[in-house]
């Protein structure tokens, strides 16, 4: 028995077409997505039961989302409805040495405002083995923190392995909570924690030793993120192992992409991928979660490879326009293989 749980907001992502700018944008591409229902996406392509909660506004675009969800064999029974709108967010796609940019509207969202009590977390955690949550959900409200510190009590209390990816939002954050007493807690209650340099310095004020991240580039070498690693685990003494991405930004179109995780005693670290002509990069801490989730379960004794399949995952996800990654086992095993050929297949 391997069943996920995913808990977060799920937007509606308006996008000019390819590299238009918002100013030269005269109709939207439609693509639904979030952190949280991203990673249950990904878990849901590579066969594993996985249900997503969320509240969502029971109107028409509400049940867009939560059709998106169903199509991709995402579970949605645990779904609660409510509240008058769906969080949007807007993207403008960068290219070359034009970052990409996010423009969020999710104030006064159905999610936003959701509250303790709302959820049956007792009945959603029936015969789970894994909960998933992100340092998104807690930024988005009061309620939001509240309902999620209420869902990691008892997945706690039910012995639910939980996760999070931190996932620090700069244009979140904006209600008043204070962040760091509220992600401490919340993470304190998790085995597995994800998380870049930039995430465990703002919510934390951890910092690798020696290093400074910004002047990194492209080099961004895998050991310098030992001491961080240590550093949250003497934080954080439930985790089992703490994962970090290692992304490396030549342009917003060539990035290098590379993780490492540490158990306490053995750091894992992975080959770095050259992923050229980004096609969409938003996500792909997402895909790199789905991808980890699973190979911790396929893989449960073998750290490297479930770190090498989140990897390759996520490097595939950047090859694929809008928030989740649809790529197969079959497609990662390949490129964990080497073939980073992309020759068609007859």
């Amino acid at each position: 028995m391997n069943k996920v749980v995913t808990f977060g907001e799920i937007m509606l992502r308006l996008a000019p077409q390819g590299f238009l700018r918002f100013s030269q944008a005269n109709n939207f591409d439609v693509v639904y997505g979030g952190g949280e229902s991203n990673v249950a996406v990904s878990l849901a392509n590579y066969g594993i039961e996985v249900d997503f909660v969320t509240r969502l506004p029971k109107n028409d675009i509400g049940a867009c989302a939560m059709m998106e969800m169903r199509k991709r064999g995402v579970g949605v029974d645990k779904i609660i409805y409510g509240g008058n709108r769906l969080g949007i967010y807007f993207l403008e796609t960068g290219a070359v040495s034009r970052g990409s940019k996010v423009v969020y509207d999710r104030a006064h969202s159905a999610m936003a405002e959701i509250e303790p009590g709302m959820v049956d977390w007792k009945r959603v955690f029936k015969d789970v083995k894994w909960f998933h949550w992100t340092g998104i959900t807690p930024a988005i409200s009061q309620g939001a923190a509240d309902a999620c510190l209420e869902a990691v009590k008892m997945a706690t209390a039910m012995g639910v392995t939980i996760s999070t990816d931190l996932n620090y939002r700069a244009k979140l954050w904006n209600y008043g909570g204070d962040r760091e007493a509220i992600m401490t807690e919340l993470t304190s209650y998790c085995d597995i924690i994800l998380g870049n340099e930039e995430d465990a310095e703002k919510h934390f004020g951890i910092k690798p030793d020696g290093l400074d991240i910004t002047t990194q580039g492209e080099h961004v070498k895998a050991e310098a993120f030992l001491s961080v690693c240590q550093q949250m685990m003497k934080k954080f003494p439930k985790a089992k192992k703490v994962i970090t991405t290692l992304r490396g930004s030549i342009s917003a179109s060539h990035n290098t992409w590379a993780g490492v995780l540490y158990d306490g005693s053995t750091m894992y670290k992975t080959r770095e991928y050259q992923i050229t002509d980004i096609v969409d990069r938003v996500g792909g801490g997402d895909s790199f979660m789905g991808g980890l989730i699973y190979g911790l379960l396929k893989y449960p004794k073998e750290d490297q490879n479930a770190l090498d399949f989140a990897v390759a995952a996520s490097c595939l996800k950047h090859t694929i326009k809008g928030d989740a990654n649809l790529v197969s086992i079959e497609e990662v095993q390949k490129l964990m293989g080497g073939d980073t050929s992309g020759r068609v297949a007859r």
